[in-house]
């Protein structure tokens, strides 16, 4: 199967690649398929902005699509940056600047009390048909970077059961309990429930 990745990220969509190669499915970008719009995520909650984003492109190219919306929600700001992760601090700015604005933001309060959690939601349109698959992590943010792996918060996104970072993990490490690696294994599960129904 064919699957087109409703992202311009390209470290997200590398991450994704690896996380589905087992599946021996073809990933495509959204640039291969000739798509260049931006798409503009208004939606109110992670489903309805991978909905969003996967319908823009299926609508396009009718073919079998995949996006991915995360976000990082920090409990002492009340899940901010949540759906706003990817434009915290402005949209041009770089993963370090993101991270010293929300440096900024905590540096009133206590270390201790800097929880917080990774959200994951894919969209899978498939024959008209949306699919969602969900994963969460929990940690703690570090007033310093650690670890030269992953991309974004991951170098101050601290897993206390592990002792790391999750930029200090091997991706193949990493991909076993994070997030994304937790919707990307139900997501790999229901295409082999796809592949069994297809044989049968």
């Amino acid at each position: 199967m064919k699957i087109v990745i409703a992202t311009n990220n390209m470290d997200k969509l590398a991450e994704l690649r690896s996380l589905l190669e087992p599946t021996g499915c073809v990933l495509i970008s959204m640039a291969e398929v000739g798509f260049t719009d931006e798409i503009a995520e208004k939606g109110a909650s992670y489903h309805e902005n991978a909905y969003i984003k996967a319908k823009a492109v299926f609508d396009f190219c009718r073919c079998p699509v995949l996006a991915d919306d995360t976000g990082l929600s920090v409990d002492l700001l009340d899940g901010a940056p949540g759906l706003y992760t990817a434009r915290f601090a402005g949209v041009k700015t770089s993963y370090a600047d993101k991270i010293e604005a929300l440096w900024s933001l905590l540096k009133p309060y206590p270390k201790q009390q800097w929880t917080a959690s990774f959200h994951c939601v894919l969209c899978f349109i498939y024959n008209d048909k949306a699919y969602y698959f969900t994963g969460q992590i929990e940690g703690i943010i570090l007033d310093q970077k650690r670890g030269r792996n992953g991309f974004g918060y991951d170098p101050v996104f601290y897993l206390p059961d592990i002792g790391l970072t999750t930029a200090e993990m091997l991706p193949e490490e990493k991909n076993k309990i994070s997030h994304r690696g937790i919707a990307m294994t139900k997501f790999r599960d229901f295409l082999q429930d796809l592949e069994e129904e297809a044989d049968r």
